[in-house]
């Protein structure tokens, strides 16, 4: 039997309980699952490669299969198909995802029909968490311990500064 590998693509700048919550999903519905960092040319990234790495590689320890790969400047569809992967896990938080998301799967498949994209609905508690609205409120000395898991805020305050520790 050939084994299930899924790849969970994105820029996980930085890595949210979101997408930790979907990648323990998909852990169960996959015998493996490579969380791909990768690159959005339409965003400024705040962690390097090499960082957001160690961050999802951290925050999925407890998962054993799930491990964490970048594939910057590189199609999904090219990155799942050299690592033998055979599903991509999109995640949805709403409607506008959904539009968006199924516009990617449409292009991903007519990339490489043998890929298919396998959408999971975010829980509801993390369906409106978005990293560019957690990086605005760690920037602004917010607290994002429930947003984001305990590595991931660390190094958020240490890229951004401690602000809500002086509060």
């Amino acid at each position: 039997m050939t084994k299930k590998i899924a790849v969970f693509p994105g820029s996980f700048d930085p890595f949210t309980n979101g997408h930790l919550d979907t990648v323990k999903r998909a852990s169960r519905l996959f015998d493996e699952v490579v969380v791909a960092a990768m690159t959005n040319t339409s965003k400024k990234p705040l962690f390097s490669s090499e960082e957001k790495l160690a961050l999802i590689s951290e925050s999925t320890a407890g998962l054993p299969n799930v491990k964490a790969m970048a594939a910057p400047k590189r199609l999904t569809v090219e990155f799942a198909r050299s690592i033998g992967a055979q599903f991509m896990i999109r995640g949805i938080r709403n409607v506008s995802d959904f539009g968006y998301e199924a516009d990617i799967a449409t292009v991903n498949h007519d990339l490489d029909p043998e890929i298919e994209t396998v959408f999971l609905l975010a829980d509801k508690q993390y369906d409106a968490l978005s990293s560019t609205i957690i990086k605005e409120v760690a920037a602004f000395g917010g607290d994002v311990h429930r947003f984001v898991p305990a590595p991931v805020e660390a190094a958020l305050y240490a890229k951004l500064g401690d602000a809500h520790q002086t509060k």
